[in-house]
């Protein structure tokens, strides 16, 4: 009897792997069978497909129908199946011939009247589709996050009898316009309104620079987390690739892509009840957490004591490898997570360490519960200390602090380090210090001595030679020197506060 094949996609990951859905009509009494490692809300495709068909004017074959999404070795889930199966079903029945089916590849959840819903995970579909040089399908509401991919060949339909005129040659479908070129992301607020913190001024400048994660501590009402979302403004925007990556995971989670924000760096700012699965990903069926939607972008931390220690503990891995490989009894995948930490916290669980109200050693248990490991991973730490005057408005307001010089800064920095070694310098591998962060043999020993001093960790002395580049990087410089190493040392705030608290 009837035998035909339709091209799809299963997620797995920020990939579209191929699958195929072979629908076979055979004599017999009436069933309809769906096998493929498929769950529930695949099984249940059978009888939206059913309601669909028939409510469009289509008999729905009085035969024993059986539907296998292969290879069977890869999970499917949700309602991207219907259409391809609803599609298959129809040329195995006659209504299309299997020429019409081999040149595209099709995805999109029915309703019972036969209209087309979105689905998850349309962009690394296109992604995969534009590959194979062969045509996407997708339903029309997934058409705006679709024109973010300018190489594919998108052909939005909103309803099953659209796609079958389509297949048969009567009305064919329209290829979306694409994005507008070049489209800017909306300007962001700078960090002028902000009195006073030129530390901390400086340290977001540098981390901008570099990459480099950061932590501010300071008591309550300080301006921490006010700083923290003005780094987003300082940062250069996502060439088109990154953007893409950011927009295949957001595509993943289901959460709309905006054109016009489509080169805007994400933010990310999760509550500190967050558990370690919301802040990595999971689920039956793998989908990204918070480090994977900051990919490219900030991964805001406000509280950061006050998060769980299993939930920091989990950030360790994607700091240092910049993904994170998540495993299933169900399935496995592996989401980018090359994101840039910014954490901010009081120095004391009561907001300040002069305030009387805790003994150093609560306060030292407090800030305990931060690890090692993870504080080892934090390039910058800078504090944020009470302003002497309660001004309303800056002191000299013929001397703006402009953030548009410091950008500009930035920028030129950011330009040095790709034309140099091709990535930030927070990327830098421990191989490639030597070359790229060149000391002479006396600024080497100064280094050497005050890391030993300090006992510093081999990965803290990579770090602090990292920012030292940085710091070089802003004021053009060919190589790091003694005053670069001894800014990036000073940015050791909580290591002193901690030995400070444990001295008493």
């Amino acid at each position: 009897m009837g035998l035909a094949l339709v091209s799809t996609f299963a997620g797995q990951g920020v990939n579209a792997l191929p699958v195929t859905a072979e629908v076979h009509l055979a004599n017999g009494l009436p069933a309809f069978q769906l096998v493929g490692m498929a769950e529930t809300s695949v099984k249940e495709a059978r009888e939206r497909v059913r309601s669909a068909l028939l409510t469009c004017g289509f008999d729905f074959p009085a035969k024993r129908i059986t539907v296998n999404l292969a290879p069977a070795d890869i999970a499917k889930a949700g309602g991207r199946f219907d259409l391809p199966i609803a599609i298959g079903i129809l040329a195995a029945a006659g209504y299309l011939s299997q020429e019409q089916l081999d040149n595209c590849y099709l995805i999109g959840e029915l309703s019972l009247n036969g209209e087309l819903k979105p689905v998850q995970g349309v962009i690394p579909a296109l992604i995969a589709s534009a590959e194979n040089n062969r045509a996407l399908i997708y339903p029309g509401d997934n058409d705006i996050e679709a024109t973010l991919v300018t190489q594919a060949t998108r052909l939005p339909a909103f309803d099953l009898l659209a796609v079958v005129h389509h297949l048969s040659g009567e009305l064919a479908l329209r290829q979306s316009p694409e994005m507008p070129a070049d489209a800017a992301p909306p300007a962001l607020p700078g960090w002028d309104d902000i009195i006073g913190q030129q530390q901390a001024k400086r340290a977001l400048q540098v981390a901008a620079a570099g990459a480099h994660n950061l932590l501010m501590l300071g008591p309550q009402g300080t301006g921490k987390s006010l700083l923290a979302s003005r780094l987003a403004s300082l940062l250069p925007p996502l060439t088109k690739q990154q953007a893409l990556e950011v927009a295949s995971i957001l595509s993943i989670r289901g959460e709309p892509v905006s054109p016009a924000r489509f080169l805007q760096r994400p933010f990310r700012s999760p509550h500190h009840t967050c558990s370690a699965v919301a802040l990595t990903g999971g689920g039956s069926i793998p989908m990204p957490g918070e480090v994977s939607m900051a990919h490219h972008g900030i991964l805001f931390l406000d509280e950061l004591p006050e998060f769980g220690r299993r939930s920091l503990d989990v950030l360790r891995e994607p700091l240092e490898t910049g993904d994170v490989h998540i495993a299933r009894a169900s399935g496995q995948a592996t989401f980018p997570a090359r994101f840039q930490l910014i954490a901010a916290m009081n120095p004391s669980p009561t907001g300040d360490i002069d305030d009387n109200r805790l003994t150093p050693q609560q306060q030292l248990n407090y800030l305990n519960r931060l690890s090692g490991p993870l504080l080892d991973r934090i390039d910058i730490q800078v504090e944020v200390p009470r302003q002497p005057d309660y001004l309303l408005c800056s002191p000299d307001p013929s001397q703006p602090d402009s953030m548009l010089t410091a950008r500009d800064a930035v920028m030129e920095a950011v330009t040095q380090q790709h034309a140099r070694q091709g990535k930030a310098n927070a990327h830098l591998a421990p191989s490639e210090l030597e070359k790229v962060c060149y000391l002479d043999a006396a600024d080497l020993s100064f280094l050497q001595h005050a890391a030993s001093k300090l006992k510093l960790s081999m990965r803290v002395f990579h770090r602090t030679l990292k920012v030292s580049r940085t710091l070089a990087d802003l004021e053009s410089a060919q190589r790091v020197r003694r005053e670069h190493i001894a800014e990036a040392l000073g940015y050791r705030a909580l290591d002193r506060l901690i030995h400070q608290l444990s001295a008493t």
